[in-house]
């Protein structure tokens, strides 16, 4: 092959940032991103807020204008999926067509779990993972209707904020003891149940479906295990979703909740990367994927600079966010192996405060974004945040902040 060619497989948010990352530091050669639907690269946080509210339009979603790409010189294959890889041969199949490459990147993101026993094969029933997803239950979202949110994370959460301001009846179930049960302390969830219920939005935890009861082919009501029948007219199910790593396990490459990387971003088969969701790389020593705007970004530049030679390890300090009727909830850190939670109260909002071993690691903002950014900079900074410290009751995290880094 006489031109270099980097091909990245997934057309989303890591795959937008690693080839303008590429053609940015100086990467004259072929580039190629190939993507399954029939779109450029756009924005997925919107579809289950703005979007589905319909505050944003389409155009808005794209991450750039079609023409940004022609003119960066970027070609964006949409609406074919690759279909194999060889990493020997160092080709991949695109639509039948069999294209080589010196390098490649996955940026395939995830895929939502298998709907449950019942879920599928009926009308009514959604999930909220891309674009088609969103224009379908954009549609089926009428006052008056009934809508069921099977599972209490942040995508289902903030899909019943819509829902209900729209003037639909709302039923969470959640399976696990509470809501966002893996991602959040109980403090938190207790602010957002509260939230939800004040919106008229009902919340069961500890339920399960049992039976699913459909007429004239769509859904029409759920049984929960004690017996209980729900009504409804429309489901979203959001129970998770899994690393879409199955190109990559058909090749050989490793994989383990996801494809496995190291700290630059590269598997285990030469000349092969992989960023955003679909990456599992180790953060302090421990095997992590994340699924965020701020991974997608700041991974897929990492994996940029080592294609190009300029390798730099991957250390991020994750943050996320999530938007509930007039509320914003902002996280920096990860809470993982937590053991203790301060909540702090002020004139803005509220703020969770997670500990490990005595030493803060991730917070939780509730409309705080001053407390948010302060805290993001410490954690940056490598700040040692006392248990004691933050449950002072004088404790300021700005002049904190400014004790750090006197320069911020």
């Amino acid at each position: 092959m006489d031109q270099e060619h980097v091909a990245v497989v997934g057309a989303g948010q890591a795959a937008a940032s690693l080839a303008m990352r590429l053609r940015q530091s100086g990467y004259s050669g072929r580039l190629t991103v190939f993507g399954e639907e029939p779109h450029p690269p756009y924005q997925r946080p919107p579809l289950s807020k703005a979007y589905l509210k319909r505050e944003w339009t389409l155009d808005r979603l794209y991450l750039r204008p079609t023409t940004f790409w022609s003119d960066l010189g970027v070609e964006i294959v949409t609406g074919v999926p690759v279909t194999a890889i060889s990493p020997g041969a160092r080709t991949l199949i695109a639509g039948g067509r069999t294209v080589p490459w010196t390098k490649l990147a996955f940026a395939t993101g995830t895929r939502p779990r298998p709907l449950p026993a019942g879920f599928s094969g009926i009308g009514g029933v959604h999930e909220l993972r891309g674009l088609a997803d969103a224009d379908r239950l954009r549609e089926e979202i009428r006052p008056g209707r009934r809508l069921l949110v099977l599972g209490g994370g942040y995508v289902g959460l903030e899909t019943a904020a819509v829902a209900v301001k729209a003037g639909l009846g709302v039923v969470v179930v959640e399976r696990a003891g509470r809501i966002l049960d893996r991602v959040a302390c109980a403090e938190t969830a207790s602010i957002i149940r509260d939230l939800h219920a004040g919106h008229g939005v009902r919340i069961l935890e500890g339920r399960c479906v049992a039976g699913v009861v459909a007429e004239n082919g769509a859904i029409a009501a759920v049984e929960l295990e004690d017996g209980e029948r729900i009504p409804v007219d429309l489901a979203i199910v959001g129970i998770g979703v899994l690393a879409r790593d199955e190109l990559v396990r058909a090749a050989g490459i490793a994989c383990d909740n996801g494809i496995l990387v190291d700290v630059f971003g590269r598997t285990s088969a030469p000349d092969v990367w992989a960023a955003g969701d679909c990456a599992c790389f180790p953060l302090d020593g421990v095997p992590t994927r994340l699924e965020s705007v701020q991974n997608a970004v700041d991974q897929a530049e990492c994996v940029a600079d080592a294609m190009l030679g300029r390798p730099r390890p991957y250390a991020p300090v994750p943050w996320f966010w999530s938007d509930q009727y007039d509320v914003k909830l902002q996280i920096v850190g990860l809470n993982r192996g937590y053991d203790a939670v301060v909540r702090r109260r002020s004139d803005r909002g509220s703020s969770l405060w997670y500990f490990r071993k005595g030493w803060m690691i991730a917070v939780d903002a509730v409309n705080d974004a001053r407390t948010y950014m302060a805290a993001k900079r410490m954690l940056e900074a490598g700040a040692e945040i006392s248990f004691a410290e933050v449950s002072a009751a004088d404790f300021d995290p700005v002049a904190r902040l400014r004790r750090t880094a006197p320069s911020a």
